[in-house]
């Protein structure tokens, strides 16, 4: 019973999608990808502040290694001037270890700042293209909602739901669907091109260029195999003819 297994499994699945179709609001599922999409934007300004706090911390620290620096060398001179020199070696040796650390702090601090730029850049990014969606959003829920209103208005003047007969009433719920399933069509058509939906679709794949690359390389080599198994087979045989593939075989 496999093929009655299967012809099931896609009625229940048509009947499931029906369902989610009509409780399905196109108002509420643009607000909440526009609600996730701010998200994201808090996301990364609360990178950039982790990152600009980090780099504030090293200034912090590079300055008074800074100063250290300058009382060491200061010291020093002190020392040698007094005639010990001795001390005034230990001030320039201590003085060269500060300035080590000074140069690894300052180039961590520059790395910081490079970062700190490529996120306020993305970040200006997200914004403009968050705002451009927000807009785009509002003006299809106002669509929707007069294309919604001009139905209730119809029916009401037409007496749709009491007096039309049972084809009519089904055939103008068909027309209805149809339009709202274009509207929504051009709808995500266009935040798709607009890069909205860029990185979602690229995470519903579940297999990479290697995974295909391998499951091709994989079914051509059983395809061959069983080639030559067949054409061993009929080489050791009757020597008849092959029989004509059917035509929906070839199909």
């Amino acid at each position: 019973m496999p093929g009655m297994a299967g012809r099931f499994s896609t009625v229940v699945k048509a009947k499931i999608s029906k369902l989610l179709d009509r409780a399905e609001d196109p108002a509420e599922t643009l607000d909440y990808s526009y609600q996730k999409q701010l998200e994201s934007l808090q996301n990364v300004k609360k990178g950039i502040a982790d990152v600009v706090t980090a780099k504030k911390r090293l200034q912090m620290q590079s300055d008074k290694l800074e100063q250290s620096v300058v009382k060491l060398d200061t010291q020093a001179r002190q020392a040698l001037a007094a005639g010990q020199e001795d001390l005034a070696r230990t001030a320039l040796e201590r003085k060269q270890g500060l300035q080590a650390e000074l140069q690894s702090l300052d180039q961590q601090i520059a790395e910081l700042e490079a970062q700190q730029e490529k996120l306020t850049d993305s970040e200006k990014k997200l914004r403009t293209k968050i705002e451009a969606f927000r807009t785009k959003k509002e003006v299809i829920k106002a669509q929707y909602s007069a294309a919604e209103a001009q139905v209730r208005i119809s029916e009401a003047a037409t007496g749709v739901g009491e007096q039309m007969a049972d084809v009519g009433l089904a055939m103008q719920r068909a027309v209805d669907k149809t339009d709202q399933m274009k509207a929504r069509a051009d709808a995500v058509s266009e935040l798709e091109a607009a890069g909205t939906f860029e990185d979602l679709t690229q995470l519903g794949s579940g297999e990479d260029e290697i995974d295909k690359q391998l499951r091709e390389l994989t079914t051509s080599t059983a395809v061959d195999d069983e080639l030559s198994k067949m054409k061993a087979e009929i080489g050791s045989g009757s020597g008849a003819p092959p029989a004509q593939l059917e035509e929906g075989e070839k199909s």
